[in-house]
């Protein structure tokens, strides 16, 4: 009889460990019934029906309502946001011209080129008694 109550006492124990940590760590938004602070005095003060009335009562639903998805979707992926891409003119434009300007950044410009003087010589900066290879 004594290794019976020392088993009931562990698992319970457990239980309530397990319950406590659950509580505190759970969502905000999904715990309903009483505050969260409240869940945790009500676990620890009623030893066996607070941990089942929150496992029951306190914890919420963990499925999503239905006709949700809370699945994440790459923009290239989400029609919607293709759709916006292909009705803004304005925005078509913006990148038409941002393109041309980065086009004419990368074009060479002989006359840049020529009209810079060289100022120092190969060398000049070295330190003395240097070996570079």
């Amino acid at each position: 009889m004594p290794k019976l109550l020392i088993f009931i006492g562990l698992a319970l124990l457990i239980l309530t460990v397990y319950t406590v940590v659950d509580c505190a760590l759970f969502e905000r938004k999904r715990v309903r019934g009483l505050p969260r602070w409240v869940w945790i005095f009500v676990i620890v003060l009623v030893p066996l029906i607070g941990p089942l009335l929150w496992l029951f009562v306190g914890r919420g639903r963990g499925a999503s309502p239905v006709g949700r998805s809370f699945r994440t979707v790459a923009p290239d992926d989400d029609p919607e946001f293709l759709r916006s891409l292909n009705n803004d003119k304005d925005t078509r434009d913006r990148l038409r011209r941002l393109e041309e300007e980065l086009a004419d950044l990368d074009k060479p410009d002989a006359k840049k080129d020529q009209d810079v003087p060289k100022t120092t010589d190969p060398g000049e900066g070295d330190q003395p008694g240097r070996r570079d290879s």
